[in-house]
């Protein structure tokens, strides 16, 4: 096995930063030294193999996108980055872990699903990868297999209170998977929009000749996310199953997270960079059909109404726990133009896996959180919050060697022709400017990107078998 000393640079972590060198053997983190110590030698630099200069940059835990969708089916098409060109894409980013979804169909069995995700994923990452799974069909031997999840390292299950006749669960269904979930301690994972009365609004739009893709924004009003949002918590409470609300947008559904959180319930919500940068009238708004690049659900929100000032607010305050992705990217020609003339045809989703280290360190330059709280919500709390911290999201002895080099004097400058791997004909972040830079990556100790060089390879990463939860109170 190779040794690699990071030398020189300042270590960050979730509470706090040191001048340090960073020794890696193998995989593995071996040695967190103070700068220029002998413990280990009169002249440590000489005696490994590589050394990487880190001096005048942060080294910190490599990202941890928790949420992501590659080769999803949605919509009659399927989301256009692969395992393959979504996890390099990641890498380049500084992102050395995902969670993505493996998801069960309506009439499909749970453990079909999950091998097909495996099939899907195995030999095809560049950096590690976990799974949640997603029940779409609760019945009784859905329910029998969810209690067989943790043996297959998946500590976590995503029900949806949207899209009814694709992956909705009511209200009953709900229930008989949190208590499933409270008594073999799986993590329930929620996306909270109320479904039925979407699709009544969208219905009523269309029949008004409303079909521009700002009123996909419009049909899933606030009110949606706030009320499901409300409704999640309330089984939750009653079954005691823990809570994670995926893709937070609205400021309305993050006081009810708060007001239970207050209360001492195992509740807890990420949100994502487009709710914190992107809005219903600057890009769901945007002439002709242009908005369709930007149409997600949970979909951007007003910026008259600071919502996304609230979230930014809620990372603050940890309201909200973490930023995720919600990876699931189109292709404007062939997929997002299915929905021309019709908003509700528009597959949804932003691509973002690459830039969300970057986006989020901006938070940083700008003020809105400290340097600390970025690598918190971006690495340390995803792999507390999943069941992988110690190996994942810190740079201690006896974790895994996944390090990124991140320069806060260089400059990233997002967009197609510009800071663009994933496999996408647009960038959500056109004309983006980041004041930083990723400038190398290790995974497991390989340098899989450095000086603006990719190299890392497919078959480098590997399946992460998860534990329960480690952020319950």
């Amino acid at each position: 096995m190779s040794t690699t000393l990071i030398a020189g640079g300042t270590v960050v972590s979730s509470t706090g930063r040191s001048e340090a060198d960073v020794l890696i053997d193998g995989e593995k983190i071996v040695a967190v030294l103070a700068p220029g110590s002998t413990l280990l030698g009169h002249d440590l630099k000489s005696s490994v193999d590589t050394v990487l200069d880190a001096a005048g940059k942060y080294v910190v835990p490599g990202g941890i996108d928790a949420h992501t969708h590659m080769q999803m089916p949605f919509g009659g098409t399927e989301a256009s980055d692969t395992f393959e060109t979504g996890t390099r894409a990641a890498a380049w980013g500084g992102t050395t872990t995902i969670v993505d979804f493996a998801i069960q169909k309506y009439g499909e069995r749970v453990m079909d699903s999950l091998q097909s995700w495996h099939d899907k994923a195995d030999g095809e990452c560049a950096i590690d990868y976990g799974f949640h799974q997603i029940i779409g069909d609760v019945n009784d031997d859905s329910l029998k297999a969810m209690e067989g999840l943790t043996g297959e390292g998946i500590s976590s299950y995503k029900l949806f209170m949207a899209y009814p006749g694709v992956f909705y669960s009511d209200d009953a269904q709900i229930y008989k998977a949190m208590r499933v979930g409270a008594e073999t301690g799986l993590m329930t994972m929620m996306h909270a929009e109320n479904g039925p009365a979407i699709d009544a609004m969208v219905a009523e739009l269309l029949a008004q000749g409303k079909t521009d893709p700002y009123y996909h924004g419009v049909a899933r009003a606030w009110q949606m996310e706030e009320e499901a949002t409300h409704r999640a918590i309330m089984l939750a409470n009653l079954t005691g199953a823990p809570l994670y609300v995926v893709h937070v947008s609205a400021k309305q559904a993050v006081a009810q997270l708060a007001a239970a959180r207050h209360n001492g319930q195992n509740v807890f919500g990420e949100t994502c960079p487009q709710y914190l940068y992107l809005s219903l009238e600057d890009q769901l708004g945007a002439p002709g059909f242009e908005g369709a690049k930007w149409v997600c659900s949970t979909p951007l929100r007003s910026k008259l109404e600071h919502h996304q000032d609230h979230m930014w607010q809620a990372l603050r305050t940890n309201e909200l726990q973490m930023v995720s992705t919600d990876h699931c990217p189109f292709c404007m020609k062939g997929q997002k133009d299915m929905g021309v003339g019709d908003f509700s045809k528009i597959p949804n989703g932003i691509g973002g896996v690459e830039h969300r280290m970057n986006l989020i360190y901006q938070g940083v330059v700008d003020g809105k959180i400290p340097l600390e709280r970025w690598v918190e919500i971006t690495s340390t709390t995803p792999a507390r919050m999943f069941g992988m911290y110690g190996r994942k999201g810190v740079i201690t002895p006896g974790a895994d060697a996944d390090v990124v080099i991140y320069n806060p004097q260089g400059h990233t400058s997002i967009g197609l022709e510009k800071t663009h791997h994933m496999n996408m004909d647009y960038s959500a972040w056109e004309g983006f400017e980041i004041d930083g830079h990723v400038d190398t990556v290790l995974s497991r100790g390989r340098v899989i990107v450095d000086d603006n060089q990719y190299l890392g390879s497919k078959t480098h990463g590997q399946y992460l078998r998860r534990d329960p939860s480690q952020y319950l109170i």
